[in-house]
């Protein structure tokens, strides 16, 4: 077998094994930063509008620095794939979940606030996916919105935590993790 075949076949390989979940089944009907700012006024009276409005934004904008970041020219399958093999070094589901909680954490909203999620950690037959979530300070998460981008290749996603069917959402910090060989039980929070 010749070497190309053979990265073919195992980026290939790769991708279908790849850290995330499928490509999604439906995108919202998201129309960008308005549309997301008028459901995050919808999450509870005491949102802020002028924090609605700038999350919004920032939400599009984050995410659209991030695929430049992450280098973001193929599908998500493929990306992972990519990152995977040591093609690329960043762009994983949990890499965008991550660093767009960071990102939105560290502008400070005081009536927003974010967080984690992460499906199908419990399902072995199903490959594991991370998201971030807003939702009203103080409020419970599933009355959230998910942020999304890994799904579309850097545009972002939205859509509310109920609504997100293709997923069972869970706090990330609820889903305890194995600790590869040493038979350790950790919380998404330690690990």
């Amino acid at each position: 077998m010749t070497t190309r075949r053979a990265m073919i076949l195992g980026l290939g390989a790769t991708t279908l094994l790849s850290a995330c979940g499928g490509a999604p089944a439906r995108i919202g009907t998201q129309n960008g930063p308005e549309s997301l700012e008028a459901a995050l006024m919808a999450l509870g009276p005491n949102v802020d509008p002028a924090e609605a409005a700038r999350a919004a934004r920032l939400a599009y904008s984050v995410s659209s620095d991030l695929a430049r970041e992450y280098e973001i020219v193929d599908p998500p399958l493929v990306h992972n794939a990519k990152v995977n093999v040591g093609l690329k070094e960043r762009g994983l589901c949990y890499h965008w979940a991550r660093d767009i909680q960071t990102r939105m954490t560290h502008a400070r909203f005081a009536t927003l606030q974010f967080n984690r999620l992460v499906a199908n950690a419990d399902n072995p037959f199903l490959l594991e996916h991370s998201t971030a979530v807003v939702y009203a300070r103080g409020a419970d998460w599933r009355t959230g919105i998910v942020l999304d981008p890994w799904r579309t290749g850097g545009t972002l996603h939205w859509d509310h935590v109920r609504s997100d069917t293709k997923y069972n959402w869970k706090l990330r910090a609820d889903v305890p993790v194995r600790k590869r060989g040493a038979g350790v039980t950790l919380t998404r929070a330690d690990g």
